[in-house]
């Protein structure tokens, strides 16, 4: 969330920065200023009747030395009665702290400077495109055929079993996931990340310190009986693991990394858009997390986009990045990259991967913060990014590899898959 520093000092910035995600923060900024404000009152008025109520106490004290019985009872019984009104105050001062607290996480992260207004993904702005498109025959199909044709993948029996969105992958398929799985841990345990295999399952806080509690409850499954939520990305443990937790300067960088199963409602999305494996309601990914200084926070972006940008060079699949307007930007994040993989049966891009900048927001509701070479303790700013979700690489895998002998696959998955084609 944002500090409330920054909003009570300059709360015209953070209208203004706001009003780039579409987002009017004017009345909020407005209340948590007031809020802020009658909390600090309320604060200053607890504060100043207990020390007049502990004065009063010493008085007590000496009034029964000194034998005046009488007056000390008198005293005694109204410190009894400024009690009963600090424990008031006490309770009014809690309402305002959950007042502000519930007010203050409407705002969502400040945009960085480079990202202009738009209002949705077709304002987003190119920054890099490379690789060549396949140029298909008149009969190529879609991954969805291809899956069926060659057995490697099963929507039917997915949605017999669990519903539409769980599909079975089989034979060729299954092992083409885990070949793809097993080559993301190795470039980014290469590339200095530690591995992780985190819970599958968060609770509250954990959904409430990454962002996707309250903003995106309605995305998530949820189990009632525990209060678990099921994870929509390994993002959610894998930062939390540093919810409540003082780092040194010399912990810098954090770099982890860690692959799970994802699983995300998407609610109301139909048509062609979504078949196959362009949607789906669980699905397999491979998630880089960095914890860094804030001072380095951009260079690390810029590496992690480097990162991802690699693995779809060794793909050998075109592919391109882009800049998210205000408009498309998630409600954490600062600034975002999404990377795109051109889909040559179905003649379209598609999202792959987002690599985000969330500055100090997730830090500030994790309170993870690191103590600088001066013993003051700052917010650390937190990254991540996909590298890479699974389903949409293996259609565009699919679809842009395939010839009247098969499905071939790139040779940098040869050691992991053991074959060269599907047939």
């Amino acid at each position: 969330m944002i500090p409330i520093q920054l909003i009570k000092e300059n709360p015209g910035f953070v209208v203004e920065r706001l009003a780039v995600k579409n987002f009017k923060a004017k009345e909020l900024t407005e209340k948590i200023c007031q809020l802020d404000d009658a909390r600090k009152a309320t604060q200053k008025q607890m504060d100043d009747a207990l020390a007049e109520a502990n004065r009063k106490a010493a008085e007590i004290g000496t009034l029964f030395k000194e034998g005046k019985t009488v007056e000390a009872n008198a005293l005694r019984d109204e410190t009894t009665q400024m009690k009963a009104s600090i424990k008031e105050m006490e309770n009014h001062l809690e309402e305002i702290k959950n007042e502000l607290e519930k007010t203050i996480i409407l705002l969502p992260n400040l945009p960085h400077i480079s990202v202009h207004k738009g209002k949705s993904a077709e304002q987003n702005e190119v920054v890099l495109e490379e690789g060549t498109i396949p140029q298909l025959p008149p009969d190529a199909v879609p991954h969805w055929d291809l899956a069926s044709k060659y057995d490697i993948v099963d929507f039917e029996l997915g949605n017999k079993v669990t519903g539409a969105g769980f599909p079975f992958y089989k034979g060729k398929g299954a092992r083409l996931q885990r070949a793809l799985i097993n080559f993301f841990l190795d470039e980014a345990i290469a590339a200095g990340y530690q591995e992780y295999q985190p819970p599958l399952m968060v609770n509250e806080d954990s959904g409430f310190g990454t962002g996707q509690l309250p903003d995106k409850d309605g995305q998530m499954y949820y189990v009632e009986s525990d209060g678990f939520y099921l994870i929509p990305t390994a993002e959610v443990p894998m930062t939390n693991i540093y919810r409540n937790v003082i780092l040194k300067e010399s912990d810098f960088p954090i770099k982890n990394v860690a692959y799970s199963a994802c699983f995300r409602r998407e609610a109301g999305s139909y048509g062609k858009e979504v078949r196959g494996l362009n949607r789906l309601h669980q699905f397999d990914k491979v998630e880089i997390v960095q914890i860094q200084h804030p001072d380095r926070s951009y260079p690390t972006l810029e590496e992690m986009k480097r990162h991802v940008a690699n693995l779809l060079r060794k793909l050998e699949l075109p592919f391109r990045i882009l800049r998210l307007c205000g408009g498309d930007m998630s409600f954490t994040s600062a600034l975002t990259f999404d990377f795109e993989v051109y889909s040559a049966a179905q003649q379209r891009w598609l999202e792959v991967s987002s690599v985000s900048n969330f500055e100090d927001y997730q830090a500030n509701r994790l309170k993870c913060r690191f103590k600088d070479k001066n013993g003051k303790n700052n917010l650390v700013h937190t990254l991540n990014g996909s590298a890479l979700a699974l389903p949409r690489i293996v259609a565009a895998l699919l679809e842009n590899n395939q010839t009247e002998n098969g499905i071939i696959i790139p040779k940098v998955l040869h050691p992991y898959t053991g074959f060269e084609i599907i047939d």
